[in-house]
């Protein structure tokens, strides 16, 4: 920003303020500087700043336009020109920026847009614990490098993970303790682990909102930022704030949830194009001990397959619409071939596993079928049992939002796996065989309805799914729990203590969409024979699952 800019950013900083500025009562060091000045008065005083009406932007404009032609006419040299219609262009931007109707889009629309210039960042992260009280104490400093593609390095400054260093770099994930003197590897993906403020994360969970809502101004770190209030689907309402200058987010402030709340800020954040190699390298440091979780090797083309594995792995004719493929591996002692996909919009994954069959497939009790070239598909939503060569492909049973569809042909066992929506999941093994897939008719479909309906009161349920984001009750992500609890709640309705007198082996799943299921039971125990469950606040894998009707 050159000198008169930033004289006029001050000048024009005083004036929403409602400050005098001493520009009024000094004489300027430049006859432009002074025009500009009487320009930004002339243009403060059209109209009150936080409510400008619609037309505000094009009298602005016209404004500026009339000036500049003003000037034009006006005899200077030619650096002088183009200094003014610099500035006025400055001016422009900055008016409009504060004095423009930011709306609630706007700010969103902007963090996005932000947000795809961005290839790489480095920052130190604090968090900042507070009771009911008021009570404040720093919980843990962090220094994180990420970036776009889901990859990053975060060692722990301070708290209880001091020291720590976890790094995934889409291919392999590792955990460095160096009080222990080891280092863990797991498998990329699933990855549990996301570090606070991933700036992705937050931006997408922004989009995603019920609404949200610009409720003032502040400063962090020195930088002015807007504060918005964001109400999740689902959620309790948390406030970010937004950098006015590289409109991403600085700084977010949960719900106060059981007494505590917690803010995260970026006390420093730089902007790059890569991660240092050296970091985002799986390397295990001289002295320690490389504690192995994951069998996989990564192999770098179909060629060296073969030989290590003994036969040459299906691969699809086509990649679906909006998923890249990332890289391959095997798992030589199980003869297991796996492909992994990134979709380019979001962080899905998906991961095609393939093997020689053992025996036939037993879908699992819980899970719905299908089928691929009339032969069974089990499809587990979420997967409850790692079976077939689920089994060695990695641990995915118990993982909320992780979904598969398993089937067999010509002596082989395939699987796509991932935590998209079961539709990408569907339209993967469609591309992989040809359109061969079949999904039975979903619940939602399906043209079922219970003989008797489940009162729910919306607002209770609101409640409840805030609590499971919060981290409890996870089991009400789970239909199969839910549908347990309910049957068993109708056999004993003073409370189950202990064992449930159904056990979940009596549940089997007809039909499953992302927003619809329904349960047969098949026990003795309860006249109950069928059970009706929806998501009723966010129909995909983080939604509750709430009982509406039974048979």
């Amino acid at each position: 920003m050159s000198k008169h800019e930033q004289q006029l950013s001050e000048y024009i900083d005083r004036l929403n303020a409602e400050q005098k500025p001493i520009e009024h009562d000094t004489i300027s060091e430049s006859v432009e500087i002074e025009e500009l000045y009487s320009t930004v008065k002339r243009i403060r005083s059209l109209k009150e700043p936080a409510e400008p009406n619609s037309d505000y932007e094009k009298m602005l404009v016209q404004q500026v336009e009339n000036e500049l032609s003003r000037q034009k006419r006006l005899p200077r040299k030619k650096g002088m020109l183009f200094t003014g219609i610099a500035s006025i262009a400055a001016i422009l931007a900055i008016l409009f920026n504060m004095f423009s109707p930011f709306t609630n889009s706007d700010i969103v629309n902007a963090m996005e847009v932000a947000f795809d210039d961005v290839k790489a960042y480095h920052g130190f992260l604090e968090i900042i614990a507070t009771n009911a009280n008021e009570e404040s104490t720093t919980q843990a400093r962090l220094e994180v490098w990420a970036n776009r593609d889901g990859h990053y390095v975060v060692k722990g400054l301070e708290g209880i993970n001091q020291d720590i260093v976890t790094g995934n770099n889409g291919k392999t994930k590792w955990q460095v303790n160096p009080n222990e003197k080891q280092i863990h590897r797991f498998p990329a993906f699933p990855d549990t682990y996301h570090f606070a403020f991933e700036l992705g994360h937050e931006i997408k969970e922004v989009t995603n909102a019920l609404s949200t809502k610009v409720i003032g101004d502040d400063t962090v770190i020195g930088r002015k930022a807007s504060i918005v209030e964001v109400t999740p689907r689902g959620g309790q309402p948390y406030r970010i704030w937004i950098d006015k200058e590289t409109k991403l987010p600085l700084q977010k402030q949960t719900a106060m949830h059981n007494a505590l709340q917690y803010t995260i800020t970026f006390t420093d954040i730089d902007f790059n194009e890569t991660i240092p190699e050296e970091l985002l390298s799986y390397q295990v440091p001289k002295g320690y001990q490389e504690v192995e979780s994951s069998p996989e090797q990564i192999v770098n083309s179909l060629n060296e397959i073969p030989s290590a594995i003994g036969y040459i792995p299906e691969m699809p004719k086509t990649i679906p619409e909006g998923y890249d493929q990332n890289y391959m591996t095997i798992i030589p002692n199980q003869g297991l071939v796996k492909i992994y996909y990134t979709s380019q919009h979001n962080d899905n994954k998906l991961v095609f596993i393939q093997g020689h069959a053992i025996s036939p497939i037993t879908p699992v009790r819980t899970a719905t079928l299908g089928k691929v070239n009339g032969n069974v598909a089990e499809i587990q939503s979420p997967v409850y049992e790692d079976v077939g060569i689920l089994g060695g492909g990695g641990l995915y049973a118990g993982m909320t939002d992780v979904s598969s569809i398993r089937w067999q042909q010509d002596g082989f066992e395939y699987v796509v796996i991932g935590n998209g929506a079961l539709k990408e999941l569907a339209a993967f093994v469609n591309s992989l065989t040809n359109d061969a897939f079949e999904m039975q008719s979903t619940a939602k479909n399906s043209g079922t309805t219970p003989q008797f309906d489940v009162p729910y009161d919306m607002t209770v349920e609101e409640n409840t799914q805030k609590s499971v984001d919060a981290g409890s009750s996870p089991w009400r992500l789970d239909p199969v729990a839910v549908a347990q609890v309910f049957v068993s709640l109708q056999i004993s309705p003073d409370g189950i203590i202990g064992d449930s007198p159904i056990d979940l082996q009596d549940f089997n799943i007809l039909a499953q969409s992302d927003a619809e299921a329904i349960l047969e039971v098949s026990s003795n125990q309860t006249p109950i024979t069928t059970i009706y469950l929806k998501r009723l606040i966010r129909p995909d894998s983080t939604g509750i699952w709430t009982v509406v009707g039974y048979d």
